[in-house]
């Protein structure tokens, strides 16, 4: 059974690409609610339901940037999978890095894709609509795990 909206979690410290990921959230038209943190320790904190986020949602996708202060996206791939809990999560790496170590780290960690924001404001609309339109109608997503 499908959920009547889809729960996105964004991992972004800019705050501009925080919002235009937001705006295009908006836009893409299907039933979506973003769940924004701004850096990787208030990330595990949502995810583990920690200080200030016991009723937070079980996100159906992350979109996580890598580079980021206090805990970078690197570092939340890797607890993430670490845990049973979360790990059938899809994470799309959404960052600006376009460095050859980044990506295969990224995918050793078990990233579900990996994708380099454009500088340009429509494509990065676009890549963001883009990655919606997959991961939410075209893929179908993991239920979360049953309680143990």
């Amino acid at each position: 059974m499908r959920k009547s909206t889809i729960d996105i979690m964004l991992v972004e410290d800019n705050p501009a690409d925080a919002r235009l990921t937001e705006e295009a959230t908006r836009d893409c038209g299907l039933p979506t609610k973003l769940h924004h943190v701004w850096d990787g320790e208030q990330a595990m904190e949502f995810l583990t339901r920690g200080d200030g986020y016991a009723d937070a949602p079980r996100p159906d996708i992350i979109l996580l940037d890598l580079n980021m202060p206090k805990m970078d996206g690197r570092a939340v791939l890797q607890q993430l999978k670490a845990n049973p809990q979360l790990l059938t999560i899809p994470v799309v790496v959404l960052t600006t890095s376009d460095a050859e170590e980044d990506v295969l780290r990224s995918y050793e960690l078990h990233a579900n894709c990996y994708v380099q924001k454009p500088v340009d404001l429509e494509k990065f609309m676009s890549i963001v609509g883009l990655i919606e339109n997959f991961w939410l109608s075209a893929v179908r997503l993991p239920p979360a795990p049953r309680a143990a």
